[in-house]
């Protein structure tokens, strides 16, 4: 059986160690498109340059990604990672992400759900500064295709619905035709990204863009749109993938404010596609 819930529910993840410097952020940065319209203009060299270096709260998300791999080794999951496709992904910022750090992370599998005809499950890891303070929370949730019909409850309700007027803002984000070559060297080696083969396996007749590289380009659009380049004033960003970028394509970011939130919804412009969706900016 693939799924086994009671095994698999609240199971632990061994506790890992990582760190990052400057030119770890730059190179993300530079992954999500940071300088492709506007290379020397001040606020792009805010993402692309140690004078006056940020990190984009996206960030979050990178260094402790090893933990999706992680769950291959948890008690009572056993699925096919070729079918593995990322569903949600929520990013709680604690305080705002240094541009080096020395971290050690927990997880745990905080959910299982079944979706009929795959499994939701969902990893949460707690990352801090080596003997300091809590930095980010993740929440992964990961759309294993083929593994449902285990029993499991269905789920939570999807929240964060976009509004129905028009947006208050629209940004167009172009990617790269090697966008996706350039991400993967943050850290998520999924060969479903560079391998036509592979791809093909996946059910894709070409590699698709990353999905956190998406989370990160829409969050970019919306912190350079709406609050001015200040990445310091993002306490939480959650969104729902629902459907794939070619590289090459360009995502438009449309964005609302709502009740002390930015709401957003994104789609690719050359196919009128879904990108992201269900998809809240909580502000401090």
């Amino acid at each position: 059986m693939p799924i086994d819930l009671e095994k698999a529910l609240g199971a632990e993840l061994p506790p890992s160690e990582g760190r990052w410097n400057q030119d770890d952020v730059i190179l993300y940065h530079l992954g999500i498109g940071a300088g492709l319209k506007t290379p020397t203009d001040p606020k792009t060299l805010e993402y692309a340059y140690e004078k006056h270096l940020k990190v984009l709260p996206s960030f979050g998300v990178v260094p402790v990604f090893g933990a999706v791999g992680g769950m291959a080794a948890v008690p009572g999951i056993s699925i096919n990672f070729a079918l593995v496709l990322h569903g949600e992904q929520e990013t709680i910022l604690h305080r705002p992400i240094p541009t080096a750090a020395e971290i050690e992370s927990r997880g745990r599998i905080a959910g299982v759900y079944d979706k009929g005809k795959a499994a939701l499950i969902v990893i949460e890891t707690e990352t801090a500064e080596k003997g300091g303070e809590k930095l980010f929370t993740n929440r992964f949730s990961i759309f294993a295709r083929g593994e449902g019909g285990f029993g499991g409850e269905p789920g939570p309700k999807a929240g964060n619905v976009a509004p129905e007027r028009a947006p208050d803002a629209s940004v167009d984000s172009p990617t790269l035709p090697w966008q996706a070559l350039l991400y993967r060297l943050s850290g998520d080696k999924n060969p479903l990204h560079a391998d036509p083969e592979f791809a093909k396996l996946g059910g894709f007749d070409t590699p698709i863009l990353h999905g956190l590289c998406s989370y990160g380009i829409v969050c970019k659009a919306v912190v350079d749109e709406l609050l001015d380049g200040e990445v310091d004033r993002v306490a939480g960003y959650q969104a729902r993938f629902t459907g794939v970028v070619f590289p090459g394509e360009t995502i438009r970011t449309e964005m609302w404010r709502e009740d002390g939130r930015i709401l957003v919804s994104a789609k690719t412009v050359e196919r009128d596609s879904p990108v992201i969706s269900n998809c809240a900016v909580t502000l401090r």
